[in-house]
């Protein structure tokens, strides 16, 4: 009876932990994106022999519907991104097209970057796509952190093989994130850093994003500036609606 008991609780404990691991998850979520929001952003893309700076715009609603306006350089500018539930577009002002864009590109860079289109456009759910399992607790910029591991539904189409994120015990930051491919190789690492206060909230306002066995490359992207929990409609989200924005 004491080794069932003691089995019984081992298996409470664990299932919650898991439900833990979710609400942590869901919080940090919430933290950084809010129900909507709007932002302006700078990329900066370090290759060995080169530097590439990117302005652009975001409008966001959940993880269902997204658009970025590029601003410049000004052979990009105008050009956009629309991500409408399980559809994503590309629209180019300079020949006139509309592309849409096939799942299989959801990994690739956006804009030559090291960010994943995925990244760019919160293709992919943390909360409902993937299983969440802490384990265990480790310092990042000397913020106490929960390492919590993520691993991709069998229903869900994402493209990692899992994730491993560290978020900071007070406040529910996304001070680090590892993503792995299916053979859980470490593909990259996102790095957060300046803890800021934009519009309503703290939050990392600088993120580098470094590709593993790549030590010479990198992405660094700024937020400029960010408004949260607007009044944005699912109207806003239109491909008519790309080739307009400003």
């Amino acid at each position: 009876m004491k080794r069932i008991l003691l089995l019984l609780f081992a298996f409470m404990g664990f299932r919650a932990s898991g439900q833990d691991a979710t609400e942590i998850i869901r919080k940090a979520e919430a933290k950084m994106h809010g129900e909507s929001s709007q932002s302006e952003m700078e990329m900066k893309v370090v290759r060995p022999s080169w530097e590439r700076t990117i302005t652009f715009k975001t409008w966001s609603k959940g993880t269902t519907f997204s658009m970025v306006l590029i601003l410049s350089p000004a052979r990009d500018k105008g050009q956009s991104f629309l991500k409408s539930r399980n559809d994503m577009w590309s629209w180019n002002p300079t020949i006139n097209r509309m592309i849409k864009m096939p799942p299989s590109m959801m990994s690739q860079g956006w804009m030559g970057s090291d960010y994943s289109n995925d990244d760019m456009m919160k293709e992919s759910s943390l909360v409902t796509e993937f299983t969440h399992k802490i384990l265990r607790k480790e310092q990042v910029n000397d913020m106490e952190c929960w390492v919590i591991e993520l691993i991709p539904t069998d229903e869900s189409s994402v493209v990692w093989g899992k994730l491993v994120m560290w978020i900071s015990t007070k406040d529910y930051f996304e001070m680090k994130s590892e993503f792995y491919d299916e053979d859980m190789e470490l593909v990259k690492t996102h790095l957060a850093a300046d803890i800021c206060f934009m519009h309503d909230r703290n939050i990392p306002t600088r993120f580098e994003i470094i590709p593993a066995g790549k030590p010479t490359q990198k992405t660094i992207v700024q937020i400029k500036n960010i408004r949260f929990n607007l009044s944005l409609n699912e109207s806003f989200f239109t491909q008519q609606n790309m080739k307009t924005l400003k």
